[in-house]
């Protein structure tokens, strides 16, 4: 059986918006945790407002690691209850149960991620779906931002590991308790 892993990046205010103030792609830490991340997987899990973002930036990076080739070719899964079908960008609608549909996804790859903790990480944690959440936390307050990290009931997790980077960014490993 196949495992999901839900990765996002956030200030240490649990800011996710305003990424231009504080996220530093060319970080090297982030570089080797992105690809640890994204050359182990072999499908991604989306909702629509990332899976609208993702499909606009993504197809026009390129770099040297093949990162953006890797993350584009990747079979790519997208729950919403406003989009229909078909999808571009590798992507499918997921029909029905979205609870159901992971769980006949993880039968069929053996690592899955997904970005952010939204509506679709909540329901997969819900549904105990969820392997391991990873948490780039970035050394920045915003204070004044509209879009936080936010959980419709408590979420339990016990801590596997924790990386620091030259930038100050920490990168906590938690599973599900």
């Amino acid at each position: 059986m196949g495992t999901v892993k839900i990765s996002f990046d956030m200030t240490l205010d649990g800011v996710f918006d305003q990424m231009d103030k504080w996220f530093d792609p060319g970080d090297p830490g982030l570089q080797r945790a992105s690809d640890e991340l994204v050359f182990g997987a072999d499908a991604v899990l989306i909702g629509r407002e990332t899976y609208e973002f993702f499909r606009e930036y993504w197809p026009t990076q390129t770099d040297d690691r093949g990162f953006a080739a890797h993350y584009n070719a990747l079979p790519k899964y997208v729950a919403s209850r406003t989009l229909s079908g078909p999808l571009d960008w590798n992507a499918t609608l997921i029909d029905g149960d979205v609870a159901d549909a992971v769980r006949g996804l993880r039968d069929r790859y053996g690592s899955l991620i997904s970005h952010g903790y939204g509506e679709l990480a909540a329901t997969l944690m819900d549904a105990g779906l969820v392997d391991e959440v990873r948490a780039g936390i970035h050394p920045f307050l915003i204070g004044d931002a509209e879009v936080r990290l936010t959980s419709p009931h408590p979420v339990g997790l016990r801590l596997l590991g924790v990386e620091s980077y030259d930038s100050g960014v920490i990168a906590a490993r938690y599973a599900p308790r």
